[in-house]
């Protein structure tokens, strides 16, 4: 069925319980979280072998994120130990009903020392796809050059790459942003992006223009990069794909959202996984934004991604499956 491999940054996440500002005693849980790593879990669950790759403390946290991710059938044996520094950490709470507060806690972390020693070259020239986001060159000169890395080596063995844009505004402006995605962009076989994201790539920024909302507008210039396939995430509207052949719009599932973090990261594992089983572009699309409704209609990043004898599940008629 394929082998995917990522690099990335895994953090320890605590999730306050409730909505409003966190108090003293406030009920939580404890778990992990990382666009990467969510991606190895997803295609893990539906039937692929998936390797993460990266660094992190030898802590308690990085323990419970080694033991879970194992569990979870992800390869982590090339997984780098940091014995100076920390695991990072985050913290998530509800400051509303519909607003998810999202605190870092990785400055010091081990995550953020990541290096181009720390990439497993023999892992990656055996993969049948090298799936990278822009969070990993936007967390400092050691993440990014492991990333350059990590293609040098891809690009080597012949093996396809995978972008998500993943533009994160507090790790750097989009100026600078800008270019290096559009670099990372211009070198990867497939590549997923927002409309904001997609217009930061496109024109250096992500304020709107005319053509702004137009996901077909936007997809022609990422193309013109040089990767063979563009996918526009619309969130509550699905997705557009194009490979400037044929494009193709897929609405997106109808579920009660209860959490909407994760959901991007939850389509890339499915429209991957499609694309390594051989599914038309329609076929892809279907399973990406199936994965994505099983993402925001449970709690947490990569807890709700559903296991490949589920993917239908959405579209039985009844509420109960027996």
């Amino acid at each position: 069925m394929g082998e995917l491999v990522t690099l990335g940054e895994v953090m320890a996440v605590t999730r306050v319980s409730g909505i409003g500002i966190p108090s003293p005693g406030a009920p939580a849980t404890l778990s992990y979280a990382g666009a990467e790593a969510t991606v190895a879990i997803g295609m893990s669950r539906l039937g692929h072998r998936a390797t993460w790759l990266g660094r992190l403390g030898r802590d308690a946290a990085a323990d419970m994120i080694l033991t879970s991710m194992r569990g979870e059938g992800v390869d982590v044996s090339h997984t780098v130990r940091d014995d100076d520094r920390p695991t990072g950490q985050m913290t998530r709470y509800r400051r509303t009903a519909d607003r998810v507060v999202v605190v870092y806690h990785r400055r010091d972390g081990a995550g953020v020392r990541l290096s181009p020693g720390d990439v497993a070259a023999e892992a990656i020239a055996s993969a049948d796809v090298l799936h990278l986001t822009g969070i990993t060159p936007a967390l400092g000169p050691g993440p990014a050059a492991a990333v350059e890395r990590a293609l040098e080596v891809a690009e080597q063995a012949g093996v396809p790459v995978s972008f998500d844009v993943n533009y994160r505004a507090s790790l750097w402006p989009p100026e600078q942003a800008g270019e290096v995605l559009r670099r990372l962009a211009g070198r990867a076989e497939v590549v997923f992006a927002g409309l904001e994201e997609a217009r930061l790539v496109v024109n250096g920024a992500p304020a709107a223009r005319a053509d702004g909302d137009d996901p077909v507008a936007l997809a022609r210039p990422l193309l013109d990069l040089g990767p063979r396939e563009v996918v526009i995430k619309l969130g509550r509207e699905g997705a557009y794909a194009t490979d400037g052949n044929t494009a193709l719009r897929m609405p997106a599932r109808k579920v009660s959202e209860v959490d909407p973090v994760g959901a991007g990261d939850a389509f890339v594992a499915g429209y991957l996984s499609g694309r390594l089983d051989g599914l038309d572009p329609a076929g892809r699309l279907e399973r990406a934004v199936t994965c994505g409704a099983f993402a925001v209609s449970t709690w947490g990043d990569w807890e709700g991604l559903p296991r490949r004898r589920e993917l239908d599940l959405l579209a039985a008629g009844d509420d109960v499956t027996r």
